[in-house]
């Protein structure tokens, strides 16, 4: 091969490279969407206990759903009932994927907890909905249950997902 084809050849390599670099970066989305950032704080305050920070991102609805289902009206009640003992405390969630919804989304995050199943993947299910431009409540989650069993798959279709509220 000659250095020209050697160059047109690295040249036509690079931009498929710099393609497909560019629509993973442009199609996968990411944290930073507001809805998705809601999400994943709301899980974050709900699990480590803050329970007055948590219920501003619920809907009203579901807000009304914690009143009268979980201990104390609060939401770290109801993730406590959810989460065996043996997997300790919450250490951390972040964002696994989410679908459209119309204008609203389903999200899916991945929590981890301190030890035993909890630490290998706890799935959770977020619907958030859009208040505003900018402003978004969660009104729906299911979940917070082992990765591994299967009913925890598309858990926002899903009738026999786990821990549903409301």
């Amino acid at each position: 091969m000659t250095k020209t084809t050697l160059a047109v050849v690295a040249f036509a390599f690079l931009v498929v490279v710099g393609a497909i670099v560019v629509a993973t970066a442009f199609y996968t989305p990411d944290q930073t969407n507001p809805a998705y950032a809601a999400a994943v704080a709301f899980v974050d305050v709900a699990a480590s206990g803050n329970d007055d920070q948590a219920i501003t991102f619920l809907s009203d609805d579901l807000s009304a759903y914690v009143n009268q289902n979980c201990a104390d009206g609060k939401i770290s009640a109801c993730i406590d009932a959810y989460i065996p003992d043996e997997w300790g405390a919450f250490q951390s969630v972040v964002f696994r994927r989410a679908t459209p919804d119309g204008v609203n989304w389903n999200v899916d995050l991945i929590g981890t907890w301190e030890r035993d199943r909890g630490f290998s993947g706890v799935c959770i299910y977020v619907h958030v909905t859009r208040e505003s431009e900018n402003e978004w409540r969660i009104d729906r989650w299911a979940g917070f249950a082992w990765c591994g069993d299967p009913a925890t798959r598309d858990m926002a279709d899903n009738p026999e997902a786990p821990n549903q509220a409301p």
